[in-house]
């Protein structure tokens, strides 16, 4: 297990590629108020990882998060820890939502926001998550060129929802060196999640299996009350796991059986749809920016206001296109192993609770 020292240097180890935390402007952001009249803005950190891998941690409240991932605050109550949310993969119009296990996360289709980042059970997930990341980057420059063009300093330095006039390249076929199709961002930052998960509670599993059989024996070998009370603690373990794989399977099963479901998912798709939409609506470049600056100038609880369907021009549209292209065997075929794997670590926690 790493430590809170290993996070650190993970964050730090690259300052091409690792920002500073907490790297707000007062000029950016206006201070929170504190009066009694104001309810708390619910305060966490957030780590942000962008399309390059490199990642930031910073405070932000949940109407900044609502703003930048077009997300409802009932979403957000899905990665609450003290609510005790079952799992949840989750898409919606601009972000996939996953509470799986200890990893709590937003990923949209240009960065991934992870809850719990300091917590040294999440930093394997935060190390692999950012190598696949910079693989993604690295095999899609390779062909494309570098068409991100998003300043570092500037992408981390607001939380706000994500600019229309950004503009997105259009979907074009890149594959690695090995020939195989690179996935679109959004996909590559939900398989690290979900082959964390699976292989974690693999792991448990083969672990307890591990020290079952041996107490098993002591106790038929003698029968005492210490022996009887270890094997009721295997047990109980054994049923606890149990539960939160049969969670993780059901949620997978649900998701693959729904095709709206995982057409919700194509982040990048939309992202790319949306961009055309937008293009004969484009202001020049300096009044765009002008009213970025201002929509980034204030994270306040004024910002829950008129926020339940936020960046709705163009969902009902985006939402149609989706629904006539439930083409999803990309994601299928992405889903189904992970599938195959948790139903295989159920079925053998099954046999032990049986035997």
């Amino acid at each position: 297990m790493s430590s809170g020292g290993d996070y650190h240097r993970l964050l730090h180890k690259s300052k091409s590629h690792i920002g500073q935390t907490n790297d707000f402007s007062p000029n950016q952001v206006r201070p929170l108020p504190t009066g009694p009249r104001k309810k708390s803005t619910g305060i966490q950190a957030w780590m942000l990882m962008n399309k390059k891998g490199e990642a930031q941690v910073v405070e932000a409240g949940k109407y900044a998060i609502m703003r930048r991932t077009g997300l409802l605050a009932r979403d957000l109550r899905v990665l609450d820890p003290i609510l005790s949310y079952p799992s949840t993969i989750m898409g919606r119009e601009k972000a996939i939502v996953i509470n799986l296990e200890h990893i709590k996360a937003i990923i949209t289709g240009l960065e991934v926001l992870l809850l719990n980042s300091r917590d040294p059970t999440v930093m394997p997930f935060i190390e692999e998550l950012q190598n696949r990341i910079q693989r993604f980057h690295h095999a899609t420059i390779a062909q494309k060129g570098d068409v991100d063009g998003l300043n570092f300093s500037k992408e981390f330095s607001m939380l706000e929802d994500q600019d229309e006039s950004l503009k997105v390249e259009e979907k074009t076929d890149v594959k690695n060196q090995d020939g195989s199709k690179v996935l679109p961002f959004e996909f590559v930052a939900l398989e690290a999640c979900l082959e964390t998960v699976c292989n974690c509670l693999e792991s448990e599993a083969i672990t307890l299996e591990q020290e079952a059989y041996p107490t098993l024996d002591k106790l038929t070998s003698v029968l005492s009350t210490l022996n009887l009370e270890r094997v009721r603690q295997i047990k109980s373990r054994l049923i606890e796991i149990s539960g939160r794989v049969q969670k993780v399977k059901d949620e997978l099963e649900h998701l693959l059986d729904d095709d709206e479901d995982m057409a919700q998912m194509y982040l990048t798709e939309k992202l790319v749809y949306s961009s055309n939409m937008n293009e004969g609506d484009d202001m020049d470049d300096e009044s765009s920016q002008s009213n970025f600056d201002d929509r980034c100038s204030i994270l306040s609880d004024d910002e829950g206001q008129n926020l339940e369907n936020p960046h709705g021009n163009h969902t009902s549209s985006t939402q149609s296109y989706m629904n006539k292209n439930l083409d999803v065997k990309e994601l299928e075929m992405l889903l189904e192993p992970y599938f195959v794997q948790i139903d295989g670590t159920l079925n053998k926690l099954s046999t032990g609770v049986r035997t």
